[in-house]
Parts: C-alpha cells; structure tokens; sequence
C-alpha cells in the first residue's frame, strides 16, 4: 500500500541523496514524524536517539569533523531546542558544515498559548532570531511549498565559504503536509553551485614563496584543510617548499604527527620546538587557520615581526592585511605548489622530526601522573583510530603529548570550549568512520554529559571512553592555585568511584578501574581488541600541573617550581 508523501519524507529522501546516512537528535513531539520518516525509509537513512540534544549537536559535530560530510542534528521545540544551542554554536564558530532540523508547534496554535512555543508571537521568544545569530542560514518554512528552496539553500550555506551550520524551524502541521511532484534536491542544488573563484592574490604569494626559496619557512597548518579535503595538497604544498609544520590544536590532524617536517602544536598548549621553527623563520605561512589566541598565544611576539602569509577562507587574527590567498583552498594550494616545483627541486625532508615538549613541574602526589597516563594512551591508540579530546587538564595533556594517530583523526572542539563535547563527538566519529573513538574526558565533563556511554552500549559501538578523574574541576583548581593564591578552592570535590557506578548501571559494559600505567595500557589494548564500547577509569591529582604555556609561565616568574619556558606571558584559561 502505497504512503503518502510528507514533507518529512522529501526531507529524509533528500538528506539521503546528498549523502546523509545518520541524523542525531532526541525525540518529541514537534519531531516525531521525521522519526518516521527515517524509519520508512528502509535504514537509508538512521537515526540516532541521544541523552541530550546537546550531545547530538555533538555527535553531528564529530561525525562531520571526521569524514568530512554533512552531519545532521534534530530537536523537539522549547528545551530540546534550546538544548541544540550550544552544539550549534561550536559548529558556528568552527565552521562545521552541520544542518539543524529544529521542529515547531503547529501553526494553528502559534501565539496562542502553544506548549513550548518559540515563534516570536504573543510574548514568546523567537527561536528564528536566536538561530539565526548562530547559523550561516536560518528559515522558519511556514509554507509546505517552501521546504525544498530552504533546504537547498541550507545545504548549500553549509558550504559555502566559510561554511557553518544552517537550520530549519519545521512546525508540525508543515512536516506533516502532503507534497506532489517536489523538485529533486540535485537539480535545486545544482543552480545554486556557484565555483569559487581563483584568488586575485595567488600569483602575488607564488611569486614571495618562489622569491624566498631556501629561506627558512614555517607552514601552521588548521582545520579548514579537513573541512576543505585538502591534507594531500598541503602535503605536496610544504614538500614542495621544503618548509616545517606546525597544527592547530583543532586541526591536529591535518599533518602527519610523525613527519619529521613536524614541528608540533602551536598556541598554549603546544610545543617549544614551533617556537624554534618561528624564531628562525624568514616567513609563516597560515594554510587553513586564521590563528585565534589558543592557537597563536606566545607566538604574537615573533608573528609581529615575520612576514605573513594566508590561504584560507577568512584573514588572519594576527595581520588582517597580510597578503591573504582566499580561493578555493585545494586549487590555490595546487596552483601554487606547481609554481614552487617548476622554479627548482626541494631538497628532502630532514633525517629526524625536531619535535620538543614543554617542562611541567614534577608531581609525586596521590594517583598516577597524567603524562604517564596520557603517554599510555598515545601508546595503545592504533592506526586509523580516532582520539577525541575534551576540555581542561586532561585536553591538554591529550593534545599536547598524544600524537595524531597514523591515518587517523584528532577532535578536539575549541569554537566554543565546552566541557562534555567529546562523548558525543566520538560517538559520531566512530559512526561516521566505523574506526574505533579514544574518547579522553575529566570528571568533570563527564558528570555533565556522561550519560552519553548509554547511546554507545545502545549501538554498541567501538568507541573507548577514558574517564580521567581528579575528583574536581581541574584547570579550574590550577587556576586558584595559581592566581588565586591557593587560599580556597570551589572545584574540588569529594571522591567517586566512577567505574563502580558506570559497571553497575551497564552491566555488559566493559569497565576497567586502571590504577598503574601498565594497567591502563593493557584496558586499552583489551577494548581494541574488541569491536564493542568500554570504559576506563583513571585516578590522577587536581594539584598536578598541565602542559598549558600560561600556567607554565605563571609558575616562572613567581616561584621556582617550574622550569624554563620560552613563550611569553599569554592571558588564555
């Protein structure tokens, strides 16, 4: 018996036929029906049912990082709207191409005392005006008629430059009307392709980079060169002039982390040897990064007085009027790489990565040392493997001493910073790639979302959670400790055994309570072993110092607990 066709159903048709294979949200009322027609559509399309919308933003957020396509994320109205922003706003400020399907009540009752009502109408608040602020497209579809147009154009907002998340307000009445006939999404897309043109600049920076062969040139490499598909021109692109790399923290995955190019991360949580490369550099060349403060803090010094240049979307923070290359990122790479090889043959790499790590204090305190634990981990994570990095002490350790594994991906989500972000994200990293998520999270992140592991157990999906837990909020106590005077402290809590509680609320979940380096090391062999979720938990000490510049810094110039560091003062964290 044949169906009638919704608009819910041209909308999971479409989303197929562009390549959308998962959508991740939380049910409810004013959504129910695009659940339907993901069910109707025979696992064309699968849908995700989250712990929290936010969760979900982050799921669609990992999914996208990792594979480079589309992600879609779904709420309800009122809370489980307002729940979806934050998720969002990460895409926004990253520039994750992300679609947000955000349901509505029903017109009818708009304006009228509707439950969860956010159309803007009769005291309501304006969930248009909202998403709007934080989306590179928003549409309220009132008219069935109009569902195809906006969809087109939100796709496509999703990627054009610089690309971010767009959003769709889809009352009830309007996902549940009948449509005839509605024009394919290829064909609606294809008018609204429109090819990026070549930058007026590129002839301008071939010429420098050509002029400055066989000068010392430093590459800080970001994320838009995974969200262009641009690993391999950037490849070919520093081979060709025989420059050395460093990443964004963000976009740590850009460049092989065992090239012996590599330099290491720039910004506060990284490595003194892009100091070095810097320092000695007649040039810095940004290729997918516009250097915000966490990737650029202690660099500014040495930025103000090297010449600059940028390819990418958007101009640099440090210079905006730095010679600015703004085409397509992979055909301006290409361009200029086979400009860089027609003036000479580059010499080849050195013999050995010139990679140096940051001098944190010892620490002799209870539970183990964090750079052992995260040092554990770096050894465990196989090739193609996905690591995901929360926020606070842990993050840090985890970006600056765990490398990028070997054809593998690296998340770490500092548009916005928020805590919790990578339960979701490796659960949308592993479904995306079908590799197994080395999820690293504090307590502290993991009290707010962790729940997640649930979403995981349900799929049973290969995703590792690694719980570090010092019973507080980390770099939160490292701050009192270190500007604050130690004097008090609101962010350190009474013990918990989260392995205890996690096993028991999963019973076929494999936990492992990891007390030893050797310990963790052999958890983390055990859970990638298998293709299932597991969870490890770690103990380590609020009172241990990370590898983060400022604190670093902070610890030089009042006592003599720490050790010499060469990046200046930065005011980040």
């Amino acid at each position: 018996m044949d169906r009638p066709y919704r608009a819910v159903d041209y909308l999971i048709s479409s989303l197929h036929q562009v390549g959308v294979r998962h959508i991740f949200g939380v049910g409810g009322a004013n959504i129910e029906d695009l659940y339907d027609a993901a069910h109707h559509s025979a696992g064309a399309v699968r849908a995700v049912v989250a712990k929290h919308e936010f969760s979900a933003a982050a799921m669609a957020d990992g999914y996208s990082r990792t594979t480079g396509r589309l992600a879609v994320a779904v709420s309800t109205s009122g809370a489980g709207a307002m729940n979806l922003v934050p998720g969002v706003a990460e895409a926004y400020a990253s520039r994750v191409p992300l679609l947000a399907v955000v349901g509505q009540p029903p017109r009818p009752l708009e304006g009228r005392g509707a439950f969860q009502d956010t159309s803007g109408l009769a005291g309501s608040f304006d969930a248009y005006r909202l998403f709007s602020s934080i989306s590179r497209y928003c549409a309220r579809v009132d008219d069935p008629a109009e569902l195809a147009p906006a969809l087109a154009d939100a796709l496509t907002a999703t990627r054009t430059l610089p690309g971010g998340p767009a959003v769709l307000l889809l009352p009830k009445d309007v996902q549940q009307a009948l449509l005839t006939d509605p024009p394919p999404i290829d064909e609606l897309l294809a008018v609204r392709h429109a090819p990026v043109a070549a930058s007026v600049a590129r002839e301008r920076a071939a010429d420098r980079l050509t002029e400055l062969a066989g000068e010392s040139v430093l590459v800080i490499a970001g994320d838009e060169v995974a969200r262009r598909g641009a690993r391999a021109e950037l490849a070919e692109f520093v081979a060709a002039l025989d420059a050395r790399v460093a990443v964004v923290p963000d976009g740590k995955d850009v460049f092989p982390n065992h090239d012996p190019r590599f330099v290491g991360v720039a910004g506060v949580i990284g490595h003194p040897s892009v100091t070095d490369a810097l320092r000695r550099a007649r040039l810095c060349v940004l290729v997918g990064t516009r250097l915000p403060v966490m990737a650029r803090g202690g660099l500014d010094a040495l930025l103000a007085g090297t010449e600059l240049v940028c390819f990418g979307a958007e101009p640099a923070f440090p210079d905006p009027d730095a010679l600015h290359v703004d085409g397509d990122l992979r055909a301006e790479l290409r361009a200029v790489t086979a400009r860089l090889r027609a003036a000479g043959e580059a010499p080849p790499p050195p013999a050995e990565p010139d990679l140096r790590h940051l001098s944190v204090p010892p620490f002799e305190g209870e539970g183990m040392r964090l750079r052992d634990a995260v040092e554990a981990i770096a050894a465990a994570v196989p090739d193609r493997a996905t690591v995901v990095a929360d926020a606070g002490n842990a993050a840090a350790g985890v970006i600056h001493w765990v490398p990028t594994p070997r054809d593998g991906r690296f998340v770490v989500a500092l548009g916005m910073g928020g805590m919790g972000h990578s339960l979701g994200a490796g659960i949308g990293a592993a479904l995306g790639t079908g590799n197994r998520s080395y999820v690293v999270i504090g307590d502290g992140g993991f009290l707010m979302h962790g729940m997640e592991i649930h979403t995981a157990v349900e799929h049973d999906l290969p995703v590792t959670f690694v719980v570090v837990n010092n019973n507080a909020h980390g770099m939160c106590v490292t701050r009192e400790q270190l500007y604050y005077d130690d004097a008090y402290t609101f962010n350190e809590f009474r013990p918990t055994d989260l392995a205890a509680g996690i096993r028991g609320m999963f019973p076929t979940l494999t936990v492992t309570h990891a007390r030893t380096p050797d310990e963790l090391r052999a958890a983390l062999a055990a859970s990638g072993a298998a293709r299932s979720p597991a969870v490890v938990c770690v103990d380590v000490s609020p009172r241990e110092i990370p590898p983060f510049v400022p604190f670093l810094n902070h610890l030089d110039t009042v006592s003599t607990q720490g050790a010499p560091h060469d990046q200046p003062v930065v005011a980040v964290g």
